[in-house]
């Protein structure tokens, strides 16, 4: 039986993202999608006037959405963690419902806390009939007394290698630092064509700053993107304007 997460384990309530590390006017960087099993992964870069953080979005087989959001130095350490958490599953037996060692009666073989702030990652490999999963779950105590409702993903174990390594590529391409980007960069832009909307974000990394643009469908949330390098952003204008002429010059019945 594929170790997966089950129902009894599905998202609670979110948080309101109101209280995210990125504040208001924020811009996507890069993302990265991860289909584990029957679910959806979204990994957002993200950056707005306070710094840079990692939304997690979790879309389950029914369209079912979770996220969990991360600082950039929490995201680093989450990185670590998955890898320890994949090499003790790794050592663990052949998951079967009949298995003669019976798992603990909360289903936790190994558990981790990260505390960032005002928030609190609770990571816990768990196991139940239909298999084994790290349960992720966020709880930020600042907003209600007692630390209110926490937000959580399910990663089904089999994928943790798969998210670190995707985790591992946004990290070494836009750092682990939480502070606010030294470079006042343009607000971001968006447009809704037919059923589609376009998205104009303005980024930086190690390798400077360029355009992402991306494409999402408003049927299915299917995304694509493109990013140019600012050098080349003069050149990208010409051959539009260009194109944008020979459009509207043309014959009518064209």
């Amino acid at each position: 039986m594929s170790d997966r997460e089950s129902g009894d384990e599905q998202q609670q309530p979110q948080a309101q993202e109101a209280s995210d590390p990125g504040g208001a006017a924020e811009q996507e960087l890069a993302t990265r999608t991860l289909h584990i099993q029957s679910k959806r992964f979204y990994l957002d870069v993200k950056q707005n006037r306070r710094g840079r953080f990692i939304k997690v979005a979790e879309v389950g087989a029914g369209g079912k959405k979770s996220r969990l959001l991360l600082a950039m130095s929490s995201a680093a350490e989450f990185r670590d963690f998955l890898s320890d958490f994949s090499e003790h599953y790794s050592r663990l037996g052949e998951h079967s419902p009949t298995n003669s060692e019976t798992p603990p009666e909360d289903g936790k073989l190994k558990s981790e806390i990260i505390v960032k702030d005002n928030r609190r990652y609770y990571l816990d490999l768990k196991e139940n009939q239909r298999g084994r999963f790290l349960r992720v779950s966020e709880q930020v105590s600042q907003t209600i007394p007692r630390g209110g409702p926490r937000s959580q993903i399910a990663i089904p174990a089999q994928g943790m290698i798969e998210f670190r390594d995707a985790l591992t590529e946004l990290l070494e391409e836009f750092g682990t630092d939480d502070q606010e980007p030294q470079n006042e960069l343009p607000e971001s832009r968006s447009m809704r064509v037919e059923n589609k909307m376009f998205y104009f974000d303005v980024g930086s990394n190690r390798r400077g700053v360029y355009l992402r643009v991306s494409e999402v469908s408003v049927r299915n949330n299917f995304r694509t993107a493109i990013t140019i390098p600012e050098r080349s952003w003069g050149r990208f204008r010409d051959i539009i304007s260009e194109f944008v002429d020979k459009a509207s010059t043309k014959p009518e019945g064209e």
